[in-house]
This record gives structure tokens, sequence and C-alpha cells, in this order.
């Protein structure tokens, strides 16, 4: 078992946040984790990372039960990518990566210089090796994103949280990140993904996990998952889901029925 959360419950003062969380996840794959703004999928992602502690329940990760870890243990297991920051700091791009390695050799130790022929092997397989020596601050919003995917990925961590990694990005970036994200499913990743857009989950995700009204709404197969009646559950809109394909597959589009022309 990859990861397994047992009966979380989670509240910040009396009112519950999470009201009884379990779902488990027994292979690699991209599960897009769903809901309106405030549902919980931030928290759940912080229990995941222990940055918070449930009031009860356990979570598993590859078998372990994180109250039994530290935070250097957790991290050989699962890594963490937040959204694409504008730093204080205008590291170069390589350097950024090698930060992922803090948890392995330690937080004053220099990369030898396999950490380093690593961190470039990563970097040439997200197609971004040219910018190895440029300024962390300088690149675009989406090579930022793919430097944090980089850095994560050096940690060695066979899980990866990503929190809406398409925030603020432009479309042609949107899609470069998410199919990069696809593509490091297919090596092996576990990958949890919040997202806002459902048309990512269609088009990027294996299964959903849908969060509503502090529990778990569904979770599966994101084509069996995701249809009119939940996204209008989750969402309180109307929406009609269209079918277009390509050579490849079918894909589904969902559009609010609301839209004014």
């Amino acid at each position: 078992m990859i990861i397994k959360v047992d009966e979380i419950f989670f509240k910040y003062t009396d009112e519950n946040i999470l009201d009884g969380i379990s779902f488990e996840v027994d292979k690699p794959e991209v599960i897009g984790v769903l809901g309106s703004n405030g549902a919980g999928k931030s928290t759940l992602f912080g229990l995941l990372l222990k940055l918070l502690k449930a009031q009860s329940g356990d979570i598993f990760i590859n078998g372990k039960n994180t109250r039994n870890l530290n935070s250097k243990e957790l991290a050989k297991d699962l890594a963490y990518i937040p959204q694409s920051h504008f730093p204080t700091y205008n590291y170069s791009v390589l350097n950024t990566v090698l930060m992922g390695m803090a948890s392995r050799i330690g937080v004053f130790s220099s990369p030898r210089e396999k950490e380093i022929k690593k961190a470039r092997e990563i970097l040439g397989d997200l197609n971004i090796l040219h910018l190895e020596d440029r300024g962390y601050k300088t690149i675009s919003g989406g090579e930022r994103q793919l430097a944090l995917i980089a850095r994560a990925i050096i940690q060695d961590a066979n899980i990866l949280i990503m929190d809406e990694p398409t925030a603020n990005l432009d479309f042609g970036n949107q899609s470069l990140v998410m199919n990069k994200v696809v593509d490091i499913s297919k090596k092996g990743y576990t990958i949890l993904i919040s997202m806002h857009n459902p048309l990512h989950a269609y088009l990027y995700t294996d299964k959903v996990l849908i969060i509503h009204d502090r529990k778990i709404e569904a979770y599966g197969k994101t084509e069996e998952v995701l249809n009119e009646e939940i996204l209008k559950k989750i969402y309180g809109i109307e929406v009609e889901i269209l079918k277009a394909h390509n050579k490849k597959r079918e894909y589904q589009i969902p559009i609010p029925k609301d839209v004014s022309l």
C-alpha cells in the first residue's frame, strides 16, 4: 500500500475541517484532489506532510505510520511541490534543484559530483537543462514550476504532493507542466495534485478524490466519478459535459450551462 488514510478527523477550533477521511492508493498514478474553496484540500496535504496533526486517525506512507516518522524519515518517501512563486533570493536553477538533497546529505553539507550529475539528468528529463545556470527569479512561471518538480524528484521520494501547480500559469505553461506530471507518474511516481479546474482532471488524472462537506464525496477513476451531477454538487453550478476526440482518445470537456454570450 503506497498511501492509506484511515479515519482522519481534524479541526482547528470547534468545527471539524475533515470528518472521518479514509482512502487508499495502491499503485503509481495521478490522483486529482478536487473540491470547492475551503473544502479541505490543503488541510489534507498538511496532514500528509505532518505540518498538521490530526485529532484522531492514522496515515500510512509505504506501509509506515507517519506518527512514527520524523521529518527526515518522511522526506525519504514523500516530497512536496508548492505553487510556483517569486523567491527572495536568485539562486541558480541547478542550486535550487540541489536543495532537494538536503534531507539526505544534510543542510550544511555540499553536494558531491554524483549529486550534481543527477540534478543535471533530472533537468534534462524535464527539458530545462539549458536553464541550469540561470537565476530562478529570471525564468518563466512554467519553468520555475518544472524546477520545483526537479527539486522534488531529486529527493528520491516515490510520492509527490503538488499544490495547484498550474495556478497563475498561462495556457501553454499549464499544458507543459501537466504533461510532465503525467510523464513522471509513468516512471513509477504516485502524484496527489490539488486542482480547481475539472478539465485538468479529465485530461491528466487517472483518479479523482473529491472532498465536499468535510468528507470524501467520491473517489475512483476520473471518467467514472467526475460527472455532471457531482460537479454541480461541489461547485454549485449546472454543468454540461461535452465530448471531443483526436486520434489518441476521447475527451470530456465540462462547460458551465449559465455561460452568457
